[in-house]
């Protein structure tokens, strides 16, 4: 690991001078992913700006009936707390599903969303790898690609997002916040890590010396039900093959309102726009679910060891969706 400085910052202000002094400079949350990197020595960042102390820890009620959660708030914390199991049950369920207990306690909603894609040519510095050293090729398309991505890849990049967390922030339509040297602003959940087009270097759509300070969660639905589903070679502390999140609400037994994610399929958390369209106003068949999936999946290129993942991820979605309209009242017909 090569020598940095160090800087505890008191505020937001702080934090974002401090990221000026220094460039190559990266804030430091709970350090899980990170730390980690740099050990390997695909993280050398010139200083760490601590941002742990800073007041952004709480889960805030709005009066919209959404929530507002801040990006220090630790994964466990998010997971158990009552209005977000109430409300949101899947983005509590998408917490569980990963990593462990201990990361869960370290982790915080900022850093989650920023982890890096856990891809072994990117965490390999002795491999080719266009996202850690850009123009240096991507190891992984010739080589071993089972896990990778079979949506939005691009001739330079075929890596995927890890997080779960995303992947329900996307169907929910989460808002994301930052504080940098402009101010403040917010992203759709669903636009802001990016794909991979000829720049992977680049995950999400942060500008440079931005915090990401809140996610803030809009109010459920009426009658809304939701559910996180995770396809994993093993049952614990593995990243998604694929993933689904979804949100549904039904009038008189047909779809009223859909959101559907996908993860461990593309770059960022995939949302099902095609999908959704065709879903609205149908009735929740097991005919009318699969077609609608099906179509999002298309447009679909897996490479030789991965085209499983498109078929895993459709019967998945399908079952996900399928189990939301009865939760809804709905009554799916056999096809």
């Amino acid at each position: 690991m090569k020598p940095f400085a160090y800087v505890r910052a008191t505020g937001l202000d702080e934090a974002v001078a401090a990221h000026a002094r220094h460039p190559g400079a990266r804030y430091l949350g709970g350090g899980t992913n990170l730390v980690d990197l740099m050990k390997l020595g695909v993280e050398s960042p010139t200083a760490l700006i601590d941002i742990s102390r800073l007041p952004l820890g709480d889960v805030q009620e709005l009066p919209s009936g959404g929530l507002r959660i801040g990006s220090m708030a630790r994964n466990s914390d998010v997971a158990a707390h009552p209005a977000v199991r109430a409300r949101h049950p899947v983005l509590s369920q998408a917490l569980l599903a990963g990593a462990s207990g201990q990361l869960r306690n370290m982790a915080t909603t900022g850093g989650n969303l920023l982890q890096r894609t856990r891809c072994s040519y990117f965490q390999d510095v002795s491999k080719p790898c266009n996202k850690r050293e850009p123009g240096t090729g991507c190891g992984a398309r010739d080589g071993l690609h089972r896990d990778h991505a079979v949506l939005g890849q691009s001739q330079g990049c075929i890596a995927t997002h890890p997080s779960d967390m995303a992947v329900a922030l996307a169907a929910l339509g989460a808002g994301i916040e930052l504080y940098g040297p402009d101010g403040a602003r917010t992203v759709p959940a669903a636009e802001f890590h990016r794909l991979p087009g000829d720049r992977p270097e680049r995950d999400t759509v942060l500008r440079g010396g931005e915090i990401i300070t809140a996610v803030v969660l809009p109010a459920p639905g009426s009658g809304a039900v939701s559910l996180y589903r995770k396809a994993r070679d093993r049952a614990s502390y593995a990243f998604a093959l694929a993933s689904v999140a979804a949100v549904l609400e039904l009038d008189a037994g047909r779809v009223r309102r859909v959101a559907l994610a996908f993860g461990g399929l593309a770059h960022r958390p995939w949302r099902a726009a095609a999908a959704e369209a065709l879903l609205v106003g149908a009735e929740p068949t097991p005919a009318v679910l699969r077609r609608a999936v099906e179509a999002e999946l298309a447009p679909a290129r897996p490479l030789r060891d991965n085209g499983y993942k498109v078929a895993l991820a459709a019967n998945l979605a399908v079952d996900v969706l399928g189990a939301l309209a009865v939760r809804a009242g709905g009554r799916p017909r056999p096809p």
